[in-house]
């Protein structure tokens, strides 16, 4: 066996021996997908916005069943978009006609829906190819910038060696930016073409590339810095040590030196091509990951290359990969959309029942620098017969919502999560098995950081409730609102009971839920009282009696079951 083969035989071994690990979903991942936008092949299929409408959000819907946190939306296209701009014309895959504006903003559109479903969306922009020389996108930049371009056969490009280019797409993104409630900027092509011929000298050509992407990044964090930079790069940064990338990679190929721009801080975020399998991918996945500075790296996946038109991959390959990748503690993203949702080989259903069962967070920009959020106050939980109705008061960003069966609920566990990225200071919870749920609720920046801990659970809700930091129970709660008054003493196993008025005939108590229903009837004993059969939680006592008849309860107090250390 050579040496390669051994070492790829021995990554499989790591991808076996970390599957198990790769059960326990992360709270922290970057979950995406590339939305193709061009010629509608992903979307949209129609030239009508309400069937446009409809089908994106079927799609949206689709994606965040399968955990899906991040969506790469393409909005320039080939020097076309999707929004209504000032520099390009309308792309003719909204309307049927290049240059004619729809009756509805899809930018827009799309970025309400994502965030509605607690989805970022980031506006992939195709940076140096501008499409067929006498195509529309093409046609109107040699009316106002025929110094930019370079004609390679019948297609265009912004020539990267061209002073003004850089500016340019600048401006592209500056406008998308100042105009639209993005979460992210991501460059796509951002490289020398594949056609250009002969490149004189690399390393005047990585400059170039630098340089764009250098006064992108400036221009747009100076306009909103929680904006999230990163680019698409060739998949194989460079040659490694042990292993060839075969006359294809980023650095030296195109001259995208992109691991260097992480470590400018450039980019925030990198999405390599990963359209690769066996010793192909995984050493360079690796290498991604060792070189990212402590910044996100969510290579791309070739999910199409399921399609037997495409490659005829099996589900497996892709498996191992995204195993490989959450094991070692990186992102994931597919391309395209549509191979995801048309279920390929099984793979929806993979990542909806298997990969993704629990949502996960985009994980935070620590290295902006910013302070985390305060904490939301006052919170109410009110059950009603049509669910549970949580708010709070805070003037956050958003909020993450959590729920959990014990107490107090546990933050770091993403199996908690309930909401993400909540834009209102409310949710309504309509599920019937979230009726005896404590809950707890996290304020979000617009860095993702979250903040730390109002806990009014422990005092009845008033104005006295502790704060934790980000080592502790890190959620804000209130269940039920018991009372304000001292819980009767409960040490998990016994409650104590209070003294009987010599005005009360009656020998039972009755245990009820927070929400009036009854879990069980004990005799009035004195002292104390079993209550180790119950589950942990908030209960109300009552004391029950017969007098002409007629039921009559009283009530006497409240008291919580906790046992362990938690």
């Amino acid at each position: 066996m050579n040496l390669k083969k051994l070492i790829f035989t021995i990554a499989l071994i790591i991808v076996a021996t970390l599957a198990a690990k790769a059960q326990t979903p992360p709270k922290y991942e970057v979950r995406a997908v590339w939305l193709t936008t061009i010629g509608g092949i992903d979307w949209p299929h129609s030239y009508y916005a309400g069937a446009q409408k409809e089908e994106l959000t079927k799609t949206l819907d689709q994606l965040q069943h399968a955990g899906i946190n991040t969506v790469l939306l393409q909005t320039r296209i080939r020097a076309t978009t999707i929004y209504p701009s000032q520099y390009e014309p309308f792309d003719g895959c909204i309307t049927g006609h290049p240059g004619q504006q729809p009756n509805y903003d899809p930018l827009k559109f799309a970025i309400d829906e994502c965030h509605r479903r607690g989805m970022e969306l980031h506006a992939w922009v195709v940076a140096i190819p501008v499409g067929k020389w006498n195509g529309a996108g093409c046609r109107r930049l040699r009316q106002t910038h025929p110094s930019l371009l370079k004609k390679i056969g019948d297609e265009g490009f912004l020539n990267p060696e061209a002073e003004g280019t850089a500016g340019y797409i600048a401006n592209i993104c500056d406008e998308i930016v100042s105009r639209y409630d993005v979460d992210g900027i991501h460059l796509d092509y951002i490289r020398y073409p594949d056609q250009w011929g002969k490149i004189r000298s690399r390393e005047s050509a990585r400059r170039n590339i630098t340089r764009i992407a250098r006064q992108v990044s400036h221009t747009v964090k100076s306009r909103k810095p929680w904006v999230k930079m990163s680019c698409s790069p060739v998949g194989k940064h460079d040659d490694l040590t042990r292993y060839s990338s075969r006359g294809w990679n980023a650095r030296t190929a195109v001259c995208q030196d992109a691991q260097a721009w992480l470590r400018e801080g450039i980019m925030d975020q990198l999405y390599p091509m990963m359209y690769f399998r066996g010793n192909q991918f995984f050493p360079f996945a690796l290498d991604w990951k060792e070189q990212a500075n402590g910044r996100t790296v969510a290579p791309g996946l070739a999910v199409y290359m399921l399609s037997p038109k495409e490659g005829n991959w099996s589900l497996e390959t892709i498996q191992r990969e995204l195993e490989f990748l959450r094991a070692n503690g990186m992102g994931h993203t597919f391309f395209r959309s549509k191979f995801l949702t048309d279920n390929w080989k099984g793979i929806y259903s993979y990542v909806c029942n298997q990969l993704n069962t629990y949502p996960a967070l985009v994980p935070p920009m620590k290295w902006m620098g910013a302070t985390p959020p305060q904490p939301p106050t006052n919170m109410r939980v009110e059950r009603t017969t049509s669910g549970t109705r949580l708010s709070w008061q805070g003037d956050a960003y958003a909020y993450n919502v959590y729920a959990s069966f014990s107490y107090p609920v546990d933050t770091s566990d993403p199996r908690n999560l309930v909401a993400i990225r909540r834009r209102t200071n409310s949710i309504t919870i309509s599920s019937p098995q979230m009726q005896q749920a404590y809950y707890a609720v996290c304020a979000v920046d617009r860095y993702g950081q979250e903040s730390s801990t109002w806990d009014n659970q422990r005092n009845g809700g008033n104005k006295n409730g502790r704060k934790y930091g980000n080592g502790g129970y890190n959620g804000a709660s209130n269940l039920a609102n018991p009372s304000s008054a001292a819980l009767l003493p409960c040490d998990g196993r016994y409650l104590t009971l209070p003294a009987k008025p010599s005005t009360l005939s009656t020998n039972l108590v009755v245990i009820e839920t927070m929400q009036g229903q009854i879990v069980a009837t004990r005799r009035w004993t004195q002292g104390r009282i079993s209550v180790a059969d119950l589950p942990e939680g908030f209960y109300k006592l009552r004391s029950l009696a017969k007098i002409k008849r007629k039921t009559v309860t009283h009530n006497l107090g409240a008291f919580m079951i906790k046992r362990g250390n938690r």
